[in-house]
């Protein structure tokens, strides 16, 4: 902002109060925060290392504010969750279909966060109440909470319609010459790919949008790799889409809730949290797909599609 007078007109009092307020706080504490310069003022290495420890208390006064109007009405409120596109489009469209039916009048945001370890700032930063989707194995982060909601891993997928989706039996190598639909670079498909000896394939559409590769793939002309909450949780058997028999190697990734230690969780967004566990709660007990081509529910996490 740079200006006492814009600062004093946005906190609708007096610039002489702004200007004694600040004043007095670098008494109490005995170190200059701001520098006055003829462009306006700018915050000392001091000042920049108190508003990084003032987020937090601030965020807890908001989170108060919050906590007192839910006493009062229980059904409003905000929370503010970040995930990857996958999640967006996958899980988190029916915790969003069942939540909002029972609480119409909260307020629901949800944030891009693509790779869920680079986006660690979000929660730290409080930009975010929590993030969902895939961490690593072994997260350790001091400051940091992540619950596991259940293990993910990677399916060979195709139209119901393609040619190979009529086999009872399939090589991975047989496919790598189809144009094939991947997620972006630095996904799990080469350490799926890779481990068993193979290059990942060069045809095909590379793309983020898993709504975009999962219409394609129902045309019947590609080979996709799909995680299993999306398989899941998506319109996949809208799009009659087939789970390949093909006996690959791949890991498998926890997929967490990740929240900030020590931070007052409000009840809104704690009910949002209950209400995500309620509906990953059949991936953790091994309910890993469903699909028209298996004939039902595909049962743990090495089982092949029935044929």
């Amino acid at each position: 902002m740079r200006s006492m007078g814009k600062a004093a007109e946005r906190l609708a009092v007096s610039q002489p109060s702004v200007s004694k307020a600040i004043a007095d706080l670098e008494h109490t504490i005995g170190v200059r925060l701001l520098d006055r310069t003829v462009t306006g003022v700018v915050p000392t290495a001091y000042g920049l290392a108190l508003l990084k420890r003032s987020l937090g208390a601030f965020d807890e006064l908001r989170q108060g504010i919050k906590d007192l109007e839910a006493l009062a009405d229980p059904t409003v409120g905000e929370v503010r969750v970040g995930c990857p596109e996958a999640i967006a489009s996958g899980l988190l469209v029916k915790v969003l279909d069942q939540f909002s039916s029972q609480y119409p009048h909260v307020k629901v945001r949800v944030l891009t966060a693509d790779n869920m370890m680079q986006e660690l700032w979000q929660v730290r930063e409080r930009q975010v109440d929590l993030l969902l989707g895939a961490v690593t194995k072994l997260f350790a982060e001091d400051d940091l909470e992540a619950e596991v909601l259940y293990n993910d891993r990677p399916f060979i997928v195709s139209g119901s319609n393609h040619r190979w989706a009529r086999r009872r039996k399939v090589e991975l190598k047989e496919l790598l010459g189809e144009p094939w639909l991947l997620p972006g670079e630095g996904f799990f498909q080469a350490e799926a790919f890779q481990s068993d000896g193979f290059a990942v394939p060069k045809f095909g559409v590379t793309s983020y949008s898993v709504y975009q590769r999962l219409l394609l793939l129902s045309t019947g002309r590609f080979i996709g790799l799909l995680s299993g909450s999306v398989l899941r949780f998506s319109p996949a058997e809208h799009l009659s889409l087939s789970i390949l028999p093909v006996d690959f190697s791949h890991r498998s990734w926890p997929v967490a809730i990740v929240t900030l230690k020590n931070r007052t969780i409000s009840p809104v967004v704690q009910t949002f949290i209950d209400y995500i566990r309620d509906v990953a709660r059949p991936l953790k007990e091994g309910l890993i797909v469903s699909t028209a081509a298996s004939g039902g529910v595909m049962r743990g996490p090495h089982a092949p599609p029935a044929r």
